[in-house]
C-alpha cells in the first residue's frame, strides 16, 4: 500500500464487505500523485438519534453531527464504520467526511416527539463533534442551541479546543445541570501526539480548554483515552495530574481498541512510527484481550482482562488518588425539560 502524509492512516486497507480493492502505485512518487485532501459530502440522514444497549457505556442515546473524522486519530475505533459506504477504514475514514447538515432539525423534531424521553444525550458517541470542520459547518452549535431551548442535558466528548468556543451555551446550560465536558487525552507527549492523533489539539491545548471551561463554570472532566500498553501507560499518573492541576473535576480510561480494519492500520503505523516498540505494544495488547488484537465482548472491550489490565488499572486508581481531584460530583438532570414548541401553542 502507499504511504499518505500528514494523515493518521498510512495506507487504504481493504473494505471487508467489498470484493473488490484497490491499491496505490508504489513507483508513483507523492509529486506525481499529491496528498488527498479532505472532502466533504451531505450526509442525508432521515434520524439524528443513535441508541445502544451496551453495558459498558454510561449512555443509551447519542448524536454525531459527522460520519469520519479529520483528526486522523490512527487508533479510532470508529473507523470501520466508513465501510459501510463502501469506503476503507484508513484514509478515507479521515479524508471523506460526511456532514450532516440537517442534524439541528431532526433533533428539534425527535426532542419533540411525543414518545421522547428526557435523558442524557452525549455528543459524540463515535466521532468527534469538535473535528476541525465544525469551525465552518458548525453543526455541533446548531444542535446544541436546541438542546438549549428544549433543556435536555448533554455530554460533550472532544478532543479539540475548539469546544471552548460555545463556552457561552454551556454557561446557560450548566445552571441547570445541562451539560458536561469530557476532554481526552491520550499523551502528554508532543511527538507522540503528533504521530498519533496529527490532526487534533495537542496536549497542552486540550489542558487549556479543560482550564477555560473549568474557569467558566463548566464541569469538565478527562478521559485518559485510549491507553496504548507499551507505549503510553507509564504516563497515566502525569495525564490525571495535569489533568487535575487544569481544574478537571474527575477522570476516567479506556484502554486501546482495534476492531477489524483498524489492527492493520494500527500495526502499519507502528512499523513506521515505533519498529523498535511494535512487537511490545502488540504482545501486549494481546494479552489484555484473550491472546488476539481486539475482543469484542461486553465488559472486556473497554478495559481488557488479566494481569496487564489489573496493573493499568491500579496505575490509573493510584494515579487518580495522587491527582487530588475535587470531591465534586457531576449530576447531570433532565428535570429542566420543556418543549418550547408546546408553549409555543399554549400561548397561542
Amino acid at each position: 500500500m502507499g504511504e499518505f502524509h500528514n494523515r493518521g492512516a498510512l495506507n487504504n486497507p481493504a473494505n471487508r464487505f467489498e470484493k473488490i480493492s484497490y491499491e496505490r502505485d508504489e513507483e508513483v512518487s507523492d509529486e506525481d500523485e499529491p496528498e488527498p485532501k479532505t472532502e466533504f459530502f451531505k450526509d442525508s440522514s432521515k434520524s439524528i438519534i443513535s441508541h445502544n444497549d451496551s453495558p459498558d457505556l454510561g449512555f443509551s442515546a447519542s448524536v454525531n453531527p459527522y460520519r469520519g473524522c479529520e483528526h486522523g486519530c490512527v487508533y479510532c475505533y470508529a473507523r470501520p464504520t466508513h465501510e459501510y459506504f463502501g469506503l476503507s477504514s484508513g484514509v478515507d475514514f479521515e479524508q471523506m467526511i460526511f456532514v450532516k447538515l440537517g442534524a439541528a432539525q431532526l433533533l428539534a423534531k425527535e426532542l419533540a416527539h411525543a414518545k421522547w424521553k428526557p435523558q442524557v444525550l452525549i455528543m459524540s458517541g463515535v466521532t468527534d463533534c469538535y473535528q476541525p470542520c465544525e469551525r465552518k459547518f458548525q453543526v455541533t452549535r446548531q444542535c446544541l442551541e436546541v438542546l438549549l431551548a428544549f433543556r435536555n442535558p448533554v455530554g460533550i466528548i472532544t478532543k479539540n479546543h475548539l469546544v471552548t468556543r460555545d463556552i457561552d451555551m454551556f454557561k446557560q446550560m450548566a445552571a441547570y445541570h445541562g451539560v458536561c465536558v469530557s476532554v481526552s487525552i491520550t499523551t502528554l507527549d508532543a511527538h507522540v501526539a503528533r504521530a498519533m492523533e496529527p490532526r487534533a489539539a495537542t496536549p497542552v491545548h486540550r489542558l487549556k480548554a479543560v482550564e477555560e471551561l473549568t474557569k467558566a463554570g463548566v464541569p469538565v472532566t478527562v478521559n485518559v483515552a485510549p491507553v496504548v500498553p507499551g507505549l503510553t501507560e507509564h504516563e497515566v499518573p502525569a495525564i490525571l495530574k495535569a489533568a487535575a492541576q487544569a481544574g478537571a473535576w474527575g477522570a476516567g480510561y479506556v484502554v486501546v481498541r482495534l476492531p477489524h480494519a483498524v489492527k492493520d492500520v494500527f500495526e502499519r503505523w507502528l512499523q513506521e512510527y515505533f519498529p523498535d516498540r511494535k512487537d511490545k505494544v502488540l504482545n501486549r495488547i494481546r494479552e489484555l484481550r484473550s491472546g488476539a488484537l481486539y475482543d469484542s465482548s461486553w465488559g472486556q472491550r473497554m478495559s481488557g482482562t488479566g494481569l496487564f489490565a489489573e496493573h493499568i488499572r491500579d496505575l490509573f486508581d493510584m494515579g487518580y488518588k495522587r491527582a487530588g481531584f475535587p470531591s465534586k460530583r457531576i449530576q447531570l438532570s433532565s428535570a429542566s425539560f420543556h418543549n418550547p414548541h408546546i408553549r409555543q401553542m399554549e400561548l397561542f
